[in-house]
Protein backbone atom coordinates (compact mmCIF):
# COMPACT_ATOMS: atom_id res chain seq x y z
CA UNK A 1 0.00 0.00 0.00
CA UNK A 2 1.14 3.24 -0.61
CA UNK A 3 2.21 5.76 1.81
CA UNK A 4 0.75 9.57 1.39
CA UNK A 5 3.30 12.25 0.34
CA UNK A 6 4.88 14.96 2.73
CA UNK A 7 5.30 18.33 -0.14
CA UNK A 8 5.99 21.45 0.39
CA UNK A 9 3.87 24.40 -0.94
CA UNK A 10 6.36 27.22 -2.37
CA UNK A 11 3.54 29.55 -1.03
CA UNK A 12 5.23 28.49 2.53
CA UNK A 13 8.49 30.31 2.07
CA UNK A 14 7.31 33.46 0.69
CA UNK A 15 8.35 36.28 0.21
CA UNK A 16 11.64 34.19 -0.14
CA UNK A 17 11.67 32.38 -3.98
CA UNK A 18 10.63 29.84 -5.19
CA UNK A 19 13.84 28.89 -6.07
CA UNK A 20 14.61 28.99 -1.58
CA UNK A 21 11.51 26.09 -1.28
CA UNK A 22 13.29 23.53 -3.15
CA UNK A 23 16.19 23.96 -1.47
CA UNK A 24 14.37 23.76 2.22
CA UNK A 25 12.59 20.90 0.89
CA UNK A 26 15.38 18.94 -0.16
CA UNK A 27 17.25 19.53 3.02
CA UNK A 28 14.59 19.43 5.38
CA UNK A 29 13.58 15.66 3.96
CA UNK A 30 9.75 16.59 1.89
CA UNK A 31 8.83 13.98 -0.54
CA UNK A 32 8.39 16.73 -3.13
CA UNK A 33 7.12 20.61 -3.84
CA UNK A 34 3.83 21.92 -4.68
CA UNK A 35 4.46 25.04 -7.09
CA UNK A 36 2.17 27.58 -6.35
CA UNK A 37 2.02 29.93 -9.85
CA UNK A 38 2.17 33.46 -8.69
CA UNK A 39 4.40 36.51 -9.40
CA UNK A 40 7.30 34.90 -9.24
CA UNK A 41 9.00 34.27 -12.23
CA UNK A 42 10.43 31.14 -11.76
CA UNK A 43 6.77 29.89 -10.60
CA UNK A 44 5.96 30.75 -13.99
CA UNK A 45 8.62 28.94 -16.14
CA UNK A 46 8.26 25.22 -16.68
CA UNK A 47 11.84 25.41 -17.54
CA UNK A 48 12.97 27.33 -14.24
CA UNK A 49 11.15 25.14 -12.60
CA UNK A 50 12.71 21.70 -13.99
CA UNK A 51 16.04 23.03 -13.77
CA UNK A 52 15.36 23.69 -9.96
CA UNK A 53 13.94 20.07 -9.78
CA UNK A 54 17.12 18.90 -10.95
CA UNK A 55 19.70 20.81 -9.27
CA UNK A 56 18.31 20.18 -5.66
CA UNK A 57 16.97 16.21 -6.65
CA UNK A 58 13.48 17.54 -5.19
CA UNK A 59 10.20 16.27 -6.93
CA UNK A 60 7.20 18.79 -8.49
CA UNK A 61 4.34 16.47 -7.41
CA UNK A 62 1.74 19.26 -7.80
CA UNK A 63 1.04 22.39 -9.62
CA UNK A 64 -1.12 25.21 -7.92
CA UNK A 65 -3.00 27.48 -10.92
CA UNK A 66 -2.83 31.16 -10.17
CA UNK A 67 -6.44 31.31 -8.53
CA UNK A 68 -5.74 34.44 -6.24
CA UNK A 69 -6.81 37.48 -6.17
CA UNK A 70 -2.97 38.75 -6.35
CA UNK A 71 -2.19 36.11 -9.63
CA UNK A 72 -5.52 37.43 -11.70
CA UNK A 73 -2.99 38.11 -14.25
CA UNK A 74 -0.38 35.21 -14.36
CA UNK A 75 -0.17 33.43 -17.54
CA UNK A 76 -3.26 35.94 -18.71
CA UNK A 77 -6.52 37.39 -17.49
CA UNK A 78 -8.37 34.62 -19.45
CA UNK A 79 -8.95 31.44 -16.83
CA UNK A 80 -9.35 28.35 -19.28
CA UNK A 81 -6.04 29.29 -20.61
CA UNK A 82 -4.53 29.41 -17.07
CA UNK A 83 -5.88 26.11 -16.40
CA UNK A 84 -4.62 24.88 -19.59
CA UNK A 85 -1.21 26.22 -19.35
CA UNK A 86 -1.34 24.08 -15.84
CA UNK A 87 -2.14 21.61 -17.18
CA UNK A 88 0.72 21.69 -19.23
CA UNK A 89 3.40 23.06 -16.85
CA UNK A 90 2.17 19.11 -14.98
CA UNK A 91 2.71 16.91 -17.62
CA UNK A 92 6.18 18.58 -18.59
CA UNK A 93 6.95 18.39 -15.18
CA UNK A 94 5.81 14.85 -14.01
CA UNK A 95 3.66 16.34 -11.13
CA UNK A 96 0.03 14.52 -11.22
CA UNK A 97 -2.13 17.14 -9.38
CA UNK A 98 -3.28 20.49 -10.67
CA UNK A 99 -5.12 22.29 -7.95
CA UNK A 100 -8.04 24.82 -8.35
CA UNK A 101 -10.22 27.21 -6.53
CA UNK A 102 -13.30 27.71 -7.54
CA UNK A 103 -14.22 30.78 -9.58
CA UNK A 104 -14.93 33.94 -7.89
CA UNK A 105 -19.09 35.02 -8.58
CA UNK A 106 -17.54 38.28 -11.00
CA UNK A 107 -16.41 35.40 -13.18
CA UNK A 108 -19.87 34.62 -14.75
CA UNK A 109 -18.58 32.85 -17.80
CA UNK A 110 -16.28 31.00 -15.90
CA UNK A 111 -18.19 30.17 -13.33
CA UNK A 112 -21.34 28.58 -15.35
CA UNK A 113 -19.07 26.67 -17.77
CA UNK A 114 -16.77 25.38 -14.44
CA UNK A 115 -18.28 22.06 -13.36
CA UNK A 116 -18.94 20.73 -16.79
CA UNK A 117 -15.26 22.25 -17.94
CA UNK A 118 -13.38 20.83 -15.15
CA UNK A 119 -14.65 17.90 -15.61
CA UNK A 120 -13.99 17.88 -19.72
CA UNK A 121 -10.36 18.72 -18.48
CA UNK A 122 -10.22 15.49 -16.26
CA UNK A 123 -11.31 13.40 -19.26
CA UNK A 124 -8.36 14.74 -21.49
CA UNK A 125 -5.35 13.80 -19.10
CA UNK A 126 -4.02 11.66 -16.61
CA UNK A 127 -3.64 15.07 -14.26
CA UNK A 128 -5.49 15.20 -11.53
CA UNK A 129 -7.74 18.74 -11.60
CA UNK A 130 -8.42 18.77 -7.71
CA UNK A 131 -10.67 21.94 -6.63
CA UNK A 132 -10.14 23.17 -3.39
CA UNK A 133 -13.09 23.98 -0.74
CA UNK A 134 -13.15 27.53 0.13
CA UNK A 135 -15.13 29.85 2.97
CA UNK A 136 -17.36 32.64 2.65
CA UNK A 137 -16.10 36.30 2.80
CA UNK A 138 -16.94 38.36 5.75
CA UNK A 139 -17.12 42.21 5.72
CA UNK A 140 -18.54 44.34 8.67
CA UNK A 141 -19.89 40.89 10.12
CA UNK A 142 -21.37 39.55 7.41
CA UNK A 143 -20.63 36.99 5.32
CA UNK A 144 -21.02 36.93 1.23
CA UNK A 145 -20.72 34.55 -0.99
CA UNK A 146 -17.52 35.61 -3.60
CA UNK A 147 -17.17 31.99 -5.33
CA UNK A 148 -19.53 30.27 -7.73
CA UNK A 149 -21.04 27.51 -8.01
CA UNK A 150 -19.71 27.99 -4.13
CA UNK A 151 -17.03 27.34 -1.85
CA UNK A 152 -17.87 24.18 -0.28
CA UNK A 153 -16.74 21.14 -2.59
CA UNK A 154 -19.03 18.91 -1.03
CA UNK A 155 -21.70 20.50 -3.52
CA UNK A 156 -20.62 19.20 -7.23
CA UNK A 157 -19.66 16.18 -8.02
CA UNK A 158 -16.02 16.94 -8.71
CA UNK A 159 -13.81 14.16 -9.82
CA UNK A 160 -11.04 15.57 -7.02
CA UNK A 161 -10.71 17.68 -4.74
CA UNK A 162 -8.39 19.65 -1.99
CA UNK A 163 -9.17 19.92 1.59
CA UNK A 164 -7.43 22.81 2.99
CA UNK A 165 -7.33 23.18 6.83
CA UNK A 166 -7.10 26.76 7.05
CA UNK A 167 -10.11 27.17 4.65
CA UNK A 168 -12.67 24.92 7.17
CA UNK A 169 -11.42 26.77 10.20
CA UNK A 170 -12.67 30.08 8.05
CA UNK A 171 -15.70 28.65 6.77
CA UNK A 172 -16.35 27.07 10.17
CA UNK A 173 -16.63 23.55 8.67
CA UNK A 174 -15.96 20.56 10.33
CA UNK A 175 -13.22 18.89 8.45
CA UNK A 176 -13.10 15.48 9.11
CA UNK A 177 -16.97 15.79 8.59
CA UNK A 178 -15.61 17.35 4.94
CA UNK A 179 -13.26 14.68 4.58
CA UNK A 180 -15.48 11.75 4.99
CA UNK A 181 -18.11 12.79 2.88
CA UNK A 182 -15.49 13.61 0.21
CA UNK A 183 -14.58 9.64 0.10
CA UNK A 184 -12.37 8.98 -2.47
CA UNK A 185 -12.77 12.52 -4.31
CA UNK A 186 -10.06 13.62 -1.55
CA UNK A 187 -7.04 13.47 -2.89
CA UNK A 188 -4.97 15.94 -1.79
CA UNK A 189 -4.61 17.97 1.71
CA UNK A 190 -3.12 21.53 2.35
CA UNK A 191 -1.95 21.32 5.93
CA UNK A 192 -2.43 24.13 8.14
CA UNK A 193 -4.41 25.38 10.80
CA UNK A 194 -6.82 28.16 11.58
CA UNK A 195 -8.60 29.73 14.87
CA UNK A 196 -11.79 30.16 13.48
CA UNK A 197 -11.13 33.78 12.54
CA UNK A 198 -12.67 35.36 9.37
CA UNK A 199 -9.13 35.80 7.91
CA UNK A 200 -7.56 33.20 6.00
CA UNK A 201 -4.54 32.29 8.82
CA UNK A 202 -2.48 29.09 7.27
CA UNK A 203 -0.88 28.22 10.81
CA UNK A 204 1.87 25.96 11.60
CA UNK A 205 -0.27 22.88 11.98
CA UNK A 206 -1.04 22.28 16.27
CA UNK A 207 -1.07 26.07 16.91
CA UNK A 208 -4.64 26.31 15.99
CA UNK A 209 -8.25 24.86 16.74
CA UNK A 210 -8.57 22.82 13.57
CA UNK A 211 -8.56 18.38 14.10
CA UNK A 212 -4.98 18.22 12.05
CA UNK A 213 -3.92 15.25 14.00
CA UNK A 214 -7.08 13.42 13.77
CA UNK A 215 -7.22 14.17 9.94
CA UNK A 216 -4.27 12.58 9.56
CA UNK A 217 -4.58 10.10 11.60
CA UNK A 218 -7.90 9.13 9.64
CA UNK A 219 -5.95 9.65 6.65
CA UNK A 220 -3.46 6.77 7.32
CA UNK A 221 -5.60 4.32 8.48
CA UNK A 222 -7.76 4.72 5.21
CA UNK A 223 -4.62 3.88 3.63
CA UNK A 224 -4.80 7.74 1.91
CA UNK A 225 -2.07 7.65 -1.06
CA UNK A 226 -2.20 11.53 -2.12
CA UNK A 227 -0.16 14.29 -1.30
CA UNK A 228 -0.55 16.38 2.47
CA UNK A 229 1.00 19.37 1.19
CA UNK A 230 2.82 21.74 4.35
CA UNK A 231 1.06 25.15 3.12
CA UNK A 232 1.63 27.26 5.90
CA UNK A 233 1.99 31.54 6.43
CA UNK A 234 5.70 32.60 6.83
CA UNK A 235 5.27 36.01 5.85
CA UNK A 236 5.75 37.02 10.14
CA UNK A 237 8.96 35.19 10.58
CA UNK A 238 11.67 37.22 11.91
CA UNK A 239 14.48 35.78 9.71
CA UNK A 240 14.93 32.58 7.70
CA UNK A 241 15.73 30.37 10.69
CA UNK A 242 12.58 31.10 12.19
CA UNK A 243 10.93 30.41 9.09
CA UNK A 244 12.84 27.11 8.19
CA UNK A 245 11.42 26.20 12.31
CA UNK A 246 8.00 26.58 11.09
CA UNK A 247 8.20 24.47 8.47
CA UNK A 248 10.63 21.84 9.75
CA UNK A 249 7.81 21.69 13.11
CA UNK A 250 4.67 21.25 10.79
CA UNK A 251 6.50 18.21 8.32
CA UNK A 252 7.44 16.86 11.54
CA UNK A 253 3.86 17.25 12.65
CA UNK A 254 2.55 15.64 9.22
CA UNK A 255 5.07 12.56 9.34
CA UNK A 256 3.92 11.78 13.24
CA UNK A 257 0.76 12.16 12.25
CA UNK A 258 0.55 9.86 9.57
CA UNK A 259 2.53 7.24 11.07
CA UNK A 260 5.96 7.81 8.96
CA UNK A 261 8.12 9.38 12.04
CA UNK A 262 11.61 7.75 12.40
Amino acid sequence: MSAALVTLSTASTYPDSTAAAFEVAARLGFDGVEVMVGTDADSQDPDALQRLADRYQVRITSVHAPCLLISQRVWGSEPWPKLERARRAAEQLGADTVVVHPPFRWQRDYAREFVTGIERMAQETAVRFAVENMFPWRAASRAFAAYSPGWDVRDEDYRHTTLDLSHTSVSGSDALAMAHDLGERLVHVHLADGTGLARDEHLVPGRGEQPCAELLQGLAADGFAGQVVVEISTRRAANRDEREADIRESLHFARTWLGQAA
